[in-house]
């Protein structure tokens, strides 16, 4: 039930999303209620499978500076792999000390903090998952992320909003890289009823399996 917390708020986000796939308003009553896939994750614990394109074009900052519409700067990302033990770190762990170090890389080439990323958009095969970055880059202490998005932490108007055009869950399952783009429009002012008031610095991650790859995006001028 707790966890349920996660995908009840994913999809709220996916509610004011017109693109998502699937809006219509999730309870954690409709949560328990479903059937388990592999215990305890049930049913919405799952990303939806659905087919889709993103597309993202990338340039030099100073062409990017022409356009219509304002730049969005890569600022910084990082890497990073399992190496051994990947039982213990992969499960145990859950990839928690992956995500740190990766997310290290990114922080120090972009220059900023944790509490200058005012968005975060994480890969989300799972809820258990999307907490697990939450907690491995550092917003949130290992085992709180569950209890931070049960008081708010993940909404709009939270601490971190989080994958708020709806995710991998809810939203479309693009391989991570719907994550991106809503990162992009959040950056422009353009998400609409999602928007996040007053954003310059953002983060997007890709964590799967055995690795980590964070992107940290700016508000150019």
């Amino acid at each position: 039930e707790d966890l349920g917390a996660v995908a009840v708020q994913v999809r709220e986000h996916a509610g004011r999303n017109p693109n998502a796939v699937m809006r219509r308003k999730l309870t954690i009553e409709d949560y328990m209620a479903s059937r388990y896939i592999v215990r305890p994750l049930h049913l919405f614990d799952i990303c939806i499978v659905n087919d889709g394109a993103v597309c993202l074009i990338v340039s030099r900052a100073e062409l990017a500076a022409r356009g219509a519409r304002p730049p969005v700067l890569v600022a910084g990302w990082g890497e990073a792999r399992v190496k051994a033990d990947k039982m213990d770190v992969m499960v145990r762990q859950g990839l928690r000390p992956v995500i740190a170090e990766a997310g290290r890389q990114a922080l120090d080439m972009a220059q900023v903090s944790l509490d200058d990323i005012g968005h975060f958009g994480g890969y989300d095969p799972s809820t258990m998952q999307l907490v697990n970055q939450v907690e491995g880059y550092g917003f949130v202490p290992a085992g709180s992320g569950v209890a931070f998005c049960q008081a708010g932490g993940m909404d709009i108007d939270g601490r971190l909003p989080t994958n708020t055009e709806g995710g991998n869950l809810s939203g479309s399952y693009m391989q991570g890289w719907s994550q991106e783009v809503q990162t992009v429009g959040q950056l422009r002012g353009e998400a609409g009823p999602r928007q996040v008031a007053g954003l310059d610095v953002a983060m997007t991650s890709l964590a799967q399996t055995d690795q980590a790859h964070p992107i940290i995006y700016v508000r150019g001028e």
